[in-house]
């Protein structure tokens, strides 16, 4: 049998990344081939750890190879991952890879326990993960991680304190709760609250990070004027509920996102609370606000829509206690779970069809 790394390099160059539409050798996916007698190994390195496809690329894979030299070859294939980027030369985290802004139109959607959830979900699935909460006024993510009361170490760096994040469940975090007492009020102008999240940004050693998502407060304000104006940011998700008042604000959100002047991608919506969804009976839904609304919102807007995430108690209950939803087997878990994938996949189709990020310049 004539196994040469060009015949295997023209086989795989008939399997497609689903994704990105291009064959897996132009896209220089396929590393270290390797060939001993009827034997030939090789590495998939795929733009995320998350990658739902990634069992389905594997079988093309053995496909294309079994079609070209039989089914009598014996084929060692391992799939890896180097997480794609668009922030090239960035001065500010260069070792950050995407940015993503968590954002919603209106408060009590979830929008925090949806960016909890997510991070760990990406961090369980292998991806290097940073949470930075920068909802000023109204800190949850202390609460959410159970890490209430701890305070992140600082060390001098070039005369410059720094501050190291506290890291949960695999996901590095900062927030403003670790650094004021849990029982105070944090009544800051809006200057002083941007100058809080650019020194979240600038002042903290956040390392190699695949994703660093950054909950916003609800609404649109100086926070996310200064976030886009500090840092080149990959991309906006947009958190919602079904209601009506609740699509409206999210419309507002989404429609600040993709200003002419701002022009940051949105990366998909989320619907939470989408539908309620008994403990004892997971294959039951009860639609009590409303159906679908995330996805006809995605679709007005022609973005992504990245799913649906259930009203359950336990995601109530894990977000009291500390540990997130994601941790625990069932119908949340798996669904915060197929949105983290989701999300995943729209990061590297943007990051490959798209121009990179850049920071954001407002004229007065």
């Amino acid at each position: 049998m004539n196994l040469t790394r060009e015949r295997v390099l023209k086989a795989l160059s008939t399997v497609d990344d689903p994704d990105l539409k291009r064959d897996l050798v132009t896209l220089n996916m396929i590393k270290d081939i390797a060939i001993d007698g009827n034997s030939i190994s090789f590495k998939v390195v795929l733009t995320t750890p998350a990658c739902p496809l990634k069992e389905l690329i594997k079988s093309n894979c053995i496909g294309a190879l079994e079609k070209e030299f039989g089914d009598d070859i014996e084929l060692d294939i391992f799939m890896t991952s180097n997480v794609s980027t668009a922030r090239q030369d960035a001065q500010l985290l260069p070792q950050v890879k995407n940015i993503i802004a968590i954002a919603s139109g209106k408060g009590g959607v979830g929008k925090s326990t949806c960016a909890s959830n997510l991070a760990v979900s990406l961090a369980r699935k292998g991806a290097k993960v940073g949470l930075i909460d920068a909802d000023i006024s109204g800190p949850s993510i202390p609460g959410m991680f159970n890490v209430e009361g701890e305070q992140p170490a600082v060390k001098q760096e070039e005369g410059k304190n720094i501050i190291i994040p506290i890291e949960q469940y695999g996901v590095k975090l900062m927030s403003i709760g670790f650094l004021t007492p849990a029982d105070s009020a944090v009544v800051w102008r809006g200057p002083m609250a941007s100058s809080a999240l650019r020194q979240f940004i600038t002042d903290v050693e956040w390392g190699e990070l695949d994703y660093l998502l950054i909950d916003l407060p609800p609404g649109t304000s100086d926070i996310h004027l200064t976030m886009v104006q500090t840092i080149p940011v990959t991309g906006a998700v947009i958190i919602t509920t079904p209601q009506k008042v609740a699509l409206a604000d999210a419309t507002r959100g989404l429609s600040m996102f993709k200003q002419p002047q701002i022009n940051v991608p949105i990366l998909g919506v989320v619907e939470n609370m989408a539908y309620f969804t008994p403990d004892e009976l997971p294959e039951n839904k009860y639609y009590l606000f409303g159906k679908e609304g995330g996805r006809k919102l995605s679709e007005k807007f022609s973005v992504p829509f990245l799913g649906e995430i259930p009203i359950v108690q336990s995601i109530r209950e894990s977000g009291d206690t500390g540990y997130p939803a994601v941790m625990a087997e069932g119908v949340t878990a798996l669904a915060f779970g197929n949105v983290a994938e989701a999300l995943a996949r729209q990061v590297a189709i943007r990051n490959a069809e798209r121009e990179k990020t850049a920071v954001v310049q407002m004229k007065a």
